[in-house]
């Protein structure tokens, strides 16, 4: 009976070291398991990259939509044996500073002209010379068999039919689309952000207070005059200028036609000026919609006493509400 005891604890010992050593080994892999999670978030150069770059870069586009070379392009015309990290870092620092300098794609330059100035950190700009240094990037359909046949090293692309010139209407309605989108979408966040922890009446001043300070500084950031304006007005500062109020009754027409909208682009000396609808959706009735049905009465006693002379409500789902009125210049 002793032996047996014997016997028993010395096999309990040997599975306890064994389970010990099992749970050991998972731990260790649910540690390498996150930090292999931590490894897969994305590099923020490609997130700068396809957020900015990819407005006239996109390797998606079709050959018509395309306003410049894919960034594949580039990276082959830029980078070779010859050309370390911190030489291709300082020569795209120096492009997108200057968009005027010597271009090692002339045709292309030729073709679409000079690039917009796009303000961006130095530090921006080197996290996506690292990217595109480092790893290989997304190219169009067929990009490696064409590229093969019709270039050669440190050729030109005077006989390259890569590209069809867009016009600026495009190039700069995208650019202004993207700044829209940034705007809007800072917005939104907050505004939906204000509506969860303070209600709609809350929210009410949070409009009031931090709207025009979240536009101006994507403004800021992005070098540009970002307004919304309207025709129906609920802050006086958003009031539409006779041009934009034609420009706002001409996108209702095209609204309520049923055809597509796209933006309006002029540009004049160097200066764009894009013009593109704000359009209602749920969300926006509970401030726009028709007075103490979707608009609650308690939301409506805060309106009123914040701004006394608002016209802007009666609006349903899918109406113009407004207009993003954006101004901003094609070089320095």
């Amino acid at each position: 009976m002793k032996k047996y005891s014997i016997f028993l604890l010395i096999i309990i010992f040997f599975t306890g070291c064994k389970e010990t050593k099992k749970v050991k080994i998972e731990s260790a892999q649910k540690i390498e398991e996150t930090q292999s999670a931590k490894t897969q978030e994305p590099h923020p150069g490609k997130v700068i990259m396809e957020r900015e770059c990819y407005l006239c870069h996109d390797p998606k586009a079709k050959v018509a939509d395309r306003f410049a070379p894919p960034m594949e392009a580039i990276k082959r015309y830029y980078i070779d044996s010859t050309v370390s990290q911190q030489e291709f870092t300082e020569a795209l620092i120096k492009w997108i500073n200057d968009p005027e300098t010597e271009t090692k794609i002339p045709a292309a330059h030729k073709e679409f002209g000079p690039m917009p100035y796009l303000p961006n950190r130095e530090d921006a700009l080197t996290q996506v010379a690292d990217y595109i240094y480092n790893n290989e990037l997304e190219r169009p359909e067929g990009f490696d068999e064409h590229f093969k046949s019709s270039h050669k090293a440190g050729a030109d692309l005077e006989d390259c039919n890569c590209y069809e010139n867009p016009g600026p209407e495009k190039v700069y309605g995208s650019i202004g689309m993207a700044y829209a989108k940034e705007a809007k979408k800072a917005l939104g966040q907050s505004l939906t952000k204000a509506i969860q922890e303070k209600g709609t009446v809350g929210a009410i001043g949070f409009c009031n207070l931090k709207a025009m300070q979240i536009t101006d500084s994507v403004s800021l950031m992005k070098n540009a005059a970002i307004n919304r304006v309207s025709d129906k007005l609920r802050n006086p500062k958003n009031k539409a200028t006779p041009k934009e109020l034609e420009y706002i009754n001409w996108f209702k027409e095209v609204l309520a036609s049923g055809d597509e909208i796209s933006p309006v682009v002029e540009t004049e000396d160097g200066e764009v000026s894009f013009y593109y609808p704000i359009v209602t959706n749920t969300l926006c009735l509970q401030c726009h919609g028709t007075p103490n049905t979707q608009v609650m009465p308690e939301t409506m006693t805060a309106l009123n006493k914040l701004y006394p002379n608002d016209m802007a409500f009666g609006y349903d789902v899918n109406q113009v509400r407004g207009m993003w009125s954006i101004e901003f210049y094609t070089d320095k």
